[in-house]
């Protein structure tokens, strides 16, 4: 089927209107210090939508901490952030987080992820790494609870949780295989 140039016109421009909706800051690499402050107010916006997630943090080795990952599509698609790694509360390093993606998308969104390492050996090799795949170096379960929920039954027996806020709490049916960490000179 062959697309007419308003067609084109259309659906480039709604792609563009959507991409616009998300400051141009999204798209600028930090400095370290901006990580630090926007992982601070992700942090607290965890343990205010998560029930038992500042208990959960506080026995895990370590955590990422991705204040702000952009994904957007139109048949291609990809998202993009950057964070930092905790440990024992302190920052430790900061990594990109990539993935992309081919099917049928068109959109765009943002939400804040913090990725807990439960084990000290799960810490260790994502630390030791020169890029980490999950799915392939590591596999991350993905938290599938909602805003309001009570975390403090995990069970703490799979080595890595990811939890995926926003502004309406968890979201549902998030898929990390195949997402890229990689560390940042920052």
């Amino acid at each position: 089927m062959k697309m007419n140039r308003f067609n084109q016109w259309t659906i480039t421009a709604l792609l563009l209107l959507i991409l616009s909706s998300f400051s141009s800051a999204d798209f600028i690499k930090q400095p370290a210090e901006v990580i630090d402050a926007e992982a601070n107010t992700a942090i607290q916006q965890f343990y205010k939508e998560v029930k038992g997630g500042e208990a959960f943090l506080s026995k895990v080795k370590g955590y990422l901490v991705f204040p702000s990952v952009v994904k957007a599509g139109f048949v291609i698609g990809g998202k993009y952030g950057e964070g930092v790694l905790r440990v024992n509360g302190k920052s430790v390093g900061y990594y990109s987080i990539a993935a992309g993606s081919v099917g049928f998308q068109m959109g765009a969104q943002k939400a804040s992820y913090i990725i807990a390492f439960v084990t000290q050996d799960a810490l260790d090799k994502f630390i030791r790494s020169n890029g980490w795949e999950a799915g392939v170096d590591g596999a991350i379960t993905v938290a599938k609870w909602g805003a309001g929920t009570d975390i403090s039954t995990i069970s703490y027996q799979n080595p890595i949780y990811a939890f995926v806020f926003g502004e309406k709490g968890l979201m549902y049916n998030l898929n990390l295989e195949g997402t890229k960490f990689t560390k940042l000179n920052r």
